[in-house]
């Protein structure tokens, strides 16, 4: 990690861009795995992977999940624990502040692993999609910075306000050789709350924006990961709760409605999933810091090309540790696909 630090202090870039976007430095192209014909990816949303202050959202502060330094480093530790524990070649990450945090995981683990990251504009929050990865993308991560209007022709939110545009803020585009496949994956954080009729009428803006990205690699020839904590149920593979979705969301991402409708179709992992085992998030509803099974839900996804999808031999989410008020693991759970035959 000191060599890409040194890199953004030679570049003279602002200390706020150091910290949030890593630099691309790949003179040669590694692969780290240990069979180039397989690889396991995770999705994960760390949960507020803040250790440097981040004074707009106070992070870590009483604003934030973690109220001082000391709880934010030993959040991170239990975040590289799990990571530890499930060793990806490529991991997207959710909620992460910057490349500091990503250079933190990578010391708290091996040096198999490289940080990628590319700044997004949510200045709200600081959060960031971020790449933990044992396989070099072909280029610089890169960003769409395209948007829609809402609500789209259609919607069924039930969203009465002024129309008007939305990009998506927290996402990044990466370009992978994985054995014979070339892939795109595109990592993603949509806006929060599905049940809330405003959001649900950005967010499905929002992944009207992706859709358009999905529909030209395609086109394109390449295979597709989308990926990311997109706030929003499948309503085709449903959760452990059988949560419904009042947007179309997951729909306009697989290619099923949208402008781009028909032009392609990606399916969703969690169909490889047994049912009692789709949730990915919890959510305290009631407030008495205990989770029960209805509080559960499938929020975090990974949609992939026909392709892909066959390649895809085992996924699963793993449960393994539980939530509370005043755990240190994140309020996610990572969603695992190990794929084989690329």
């Amino acid at each position: 990690m000191l060599p890409l630090l040194a890199v953004f202090i030679a570049i003279s870039l602002t200390a706020v861009f150091a910290d949030s976007q890593c630099p691309y430095t790949a003179n040669v192209l590694v692969d780290r795995r240990s069979d180039k014909t397989a690889m396991r990816f995770v999705q994960y949303n760390a949960e507020w992977l803040f250790v440097d202050y981040y004074a707009p959202f106070g992070c870590p502060g009483e604003s934030c999940t973690w109220v001082n330094v000391t709880e934010a480093e030993k959040h991170l530790q239990y975040v590289a624990n799990v990571i530890a524990d499930l060793q990806p070649d490529i991991l997207n990450l959710c909620e992460v502040e910057g490349c500091d945090e990503l250079g933190m995981l990578v010391d708290a683990l091996d040096e198999s692993y490289d940080p990628f990251l590319i700044q997004g504009t949510d200045s709200s929050t600081g959060q960031n999609v971020g790449l933990l990865s044992k396989v070099t993308p072909e280029t610089a991560l890169y960003r769409t910075e395209d948007r829609a209007a809402y609500p789209i022709p259609g919607s069924k939110c039930g969203y009465t306000g002024e129309s008007g545009t939305v990009g998506v803020s927290k996402h990044h585009i990466a370009e992978f050789e994985l054995g014979k496949s070339a892939v795109i994956l595109i990592g993603a954080h949509l806006l929060a709350y599905p049940d809330d009729i405003t959001r649900c009428a950005e967010r499905e803006a929002q992944a009207q924006v992706l859709q358009r990205v999905v529909a030209d690699k395609i086109a394109e020839g390449y295979e597709i990961i989308l990926t990311g904590d997109f706030n929003d149920f499948d309503p085709e593979i449903l959760d452990k709760n059988g949560n419904q979705p009042i947007s179309q969301v997951l729909d306009i991402l697989k290619g099923l409605t949208g402008e781009l409708a028909g032009l392609y179709e990606l399916y969703n992992i969690a169909e490889k999933i047994p049912p009692c085992k789709r949730f990915s998030d919890w959510y305290d509803r009631n407030g008495d810091c205990v989770s029960d099974s209805t509080e559960f839900s499938m929020i975090d996804h990974v949609l992939v090309t026909p392709r892909l999808f066959d390649a895809a031999k085992s996924a699963f989410i793993y449960h393994g540790y539980d939530e509370f008020c005043g755990k240190y693991n994140s309020d996610h759970y990572p969603v695992v696909v190990d794929f084989a035959g690329l």
